[in-house]
């Protein structure tokens, strides 16, 4: 059987995107850069991680991990897939979301549709 490693975004700037996903998600971080991981970089003419053409960013509670990938194009269209965030307090989230960089964009009585800095769309929904 398969299991999820991986959710993969297709963004303009992989960096600055991870950042914002890591600060958003509980018990994330952009994964740290190592001696061997810079040397890679620096092969490949990368002389700074904020040019790095794939960010991971991983969770201390385990789960998938996010990866983000440098593509040519720009978004074009609705996401087809996207994320789900439980929350306690959806207002109060997303004006800290808002803070990061995102935007709302839609307002609904049970969840609110926000995009990340990138535009990608995402989901405030109340825990339970």
């Amino acid at each position: 059987m398969a299991r999820l490693r991986d959710i993969v975004f297709d963004c303009a700037n992989p960096a600055a995107t991870a950042r914002f996903w890591a600060a958003a998600l509980d018990g994330c971080a952009v994964a740290p850069y190592d001696d061997e991981e810079l040397a890679r970089l620096r092969a490949l003419g990368i002389a700074d991680v904020e040019d790095d053409p794939t960010v991971l960013v991983e969770s201390s509670r385990g789960g998938p991990r996010l990866w983000f990938q440098l593509v040519p194009e720009g978004k074009s269209c609705k996401n087809r897939v996207h994320l789900d965030l439980s929350v306690t307090d959806r207002e109060a989230e997303a004006e800290r979301l808002v803070g990061l960089g995102a935007t709302v964009r839609d307002r609904y009585p049970d969840h609110l549709v926000l995009t990340d800095p990138e535009g990608n769309e995402f989901c405030l929904i109340d825990e339970g």
